[in-house]
């Protein structure tokens, strides 16, 4: 699988040519850092400078992409910058394999930058058909020279010369969990959920679409203009929410920011008074300024607020309120990669408790007769049904089939061709590489009128 680079190439350079083969990288005096930056383009030094951030937990790959670290860059270096990152984090555990069996000792604890360095080298060899093996290799050691790891160069040169000299790995016709696993750059652990979740036909496809870059949606009649870009999950969680309850009079989406649901949520339903608030007091003043950019958000009123613990007036319910929780994320590994390597298992129960609180939250405040949409983007039982199943039960709420609401808006025509089997036990699931967006949750819950 590799990867397109929207077309990028390293500037004076042609096709791609066989490593050198002269004077090891390591040969002759040891280089500054200064010296030794010199030699590396202004893409590569960003991109390790990002990595390494990412690394020690400063930064989300997305925000450092869009930061002064690639303010300075052109737009070819910014697209390559932008490829290697993403690249490297979402090949990092495939690489890592490979580059341990090429270790004098595989089971050698590398230095961060050293390891860095080699990544970044065999991602490029290994996924970047329009870079010059020459190139990669070189700026790689030098890259490792420059973080003050002199004395690890000659071992990078000759490790990435074997991984440009190696055939490059393939499917085999049988893999095990482990194996297709490892070659796709997934943690072991969370690929066995996904197998056990939904088969493995289908987290072998969930797999794959998480390496690959975000692809155009395909899902929708309408795109552009007023249109909100999010992926075609995230809207169609915001298209079902608004099909919910048409022509709804008090509209809340309680975990709104940056914005995009609650835009579609303004599109659909014109008339309605709809509150935007968010936890995050950074993330809420974002989405304002985007809100006050849009024809579509007049009525739009956004603040601050904690929706697990509701400060509005006791009288205050709305007909539709959409509760699209913080969550892991592991349906959007694709355009949020290092959530893989930071993700550990207890993560989940931990997310559920304050997912709890939410729905409980948010359900307070829904009028009778109204529904509320509880969504993620979460592929993890604990965060969806079991949320949904803990919080309803013996209560006055029911859930509602989301079958029907799919249908309407095949109807309508705001969804264009097969949408596919999205529905599962009464609730949207989508799956990456199944339905060709990232994968959400969402159910609908209404609650019941007082006879």
């Amino acid at each position: 699988m590799r990867e397109q680079g929207k077309g990028i190439r390293d500037k004076g350079v042609g096709k791609p040519k066989p490593p050198v083969r002269g004077r090891p990288a390591s040969a002759g005096p040891t280089l500054s850092s200064e010296e030794a930056l010199a030699k590396v383009t202004p893409a590569r030094r960003a991109a390790f400078e990002i990595l390494t951030l990412v690394g020690q937990n400063k930064g989300h790959s997305d925000e450092l992409l869009h930061s002064a670290l690639t303010d300075g860059l052109s737009g070819e270096d910014r697209n390559l910058a932008t490829a290697l990152v993403m690249g490297v984090l979402r090949w990092q555990i495939a690489l890592d394999a490979r580059i341990k069996t090429l270790l004098q000792r595989p089971d050698q604890r590398l230095a961060e930058p050293v390891a860095l360095a080699l990544r970044m080298g065999a991602f490029q060899l290994l996924h970047m058909d329009r870079i010059p093996a020459h190139a990669a290799l070189s700026e790689s050691v030098e890259l490792c020279r420059a973080a003050g790891e002199p004395h690890a160069t000659g071992m990078v040169n000759a490790i990435l010369r074997k991984v440009a000299a190696a055939q490059k790995p393939s499917a085999r016709i049988f893999e095990s969990t482990a194996a297709f696993a490892e070659r796709l750059g997934h943690p072991k652990w969370l690929v066995e959920r996904w197998v056990a979740a939904y088969g493995r036909e289908a987290a072998l496809k969930i797999c794959e679409a998480d390496q690959l870059e975000h692809p155009a949606g395909s899902i929708f009649a309408e795109v552009g203009g007023e249109i909100p870009l999010m992926d075609d999950g995230s809207r169609l969680v915001a298209e079902l929410a608004a099909a919910a309850v048409p022509g709804a009079k008090r509209v809340w989406d309680c975990c709104a920011a940056p914005g995009g649901k609650t835009l579609i949520l303004a599109m659909r339903e014109p008339e309605a008074e709809i509150f935007a608030t968010d936890v995050s007091t950074k993330r809420t003043a974002q989405m304002q300024s985007r809100m006050k950019r849009s024809s579509l958000a007049e009525k739009v009123k956004c603040f601050v607020l904690d929706a697990a613990v509701p400060v509005l007036k006791n009288d205050e319910k709305f007909d539709l309120i959409l509760c699209d929780v913080p969550c892991s994320g592991t349906g959007t590994l694709a355009e949020n990669p290092e959530i893989r390597h930071r993700l550990k298992p207890e993560e989940f129960l931990r997310q559920s408790d304050r997912q709890k609180l939410i729905l409980k939250g948010a359900l307070s405040r829904l009028a009778e007769g109204g529904r509320l949409v509880y969504s993620t983007c979460s592929l993890e039982p604990e965060e969806n049904e079991r949320v949904v199943e803990a919080v309803l039960a013996g209560s006055e709420f029911r859930r509602v089939p989301m079958e029907g609401l799919v249908t309407s808006l095949l109807d309508s025509g705001v969804v264009s061709g097969e949408l596919g089997a999205v529905v599962r036990d009464g609730a949207l699931r989508t799956l990456p590489g199944v339905h060709g967006c990232d994968g959400f949750y969402a159910v609908v819950v209404e609650r019941s009128v007082a006879v």
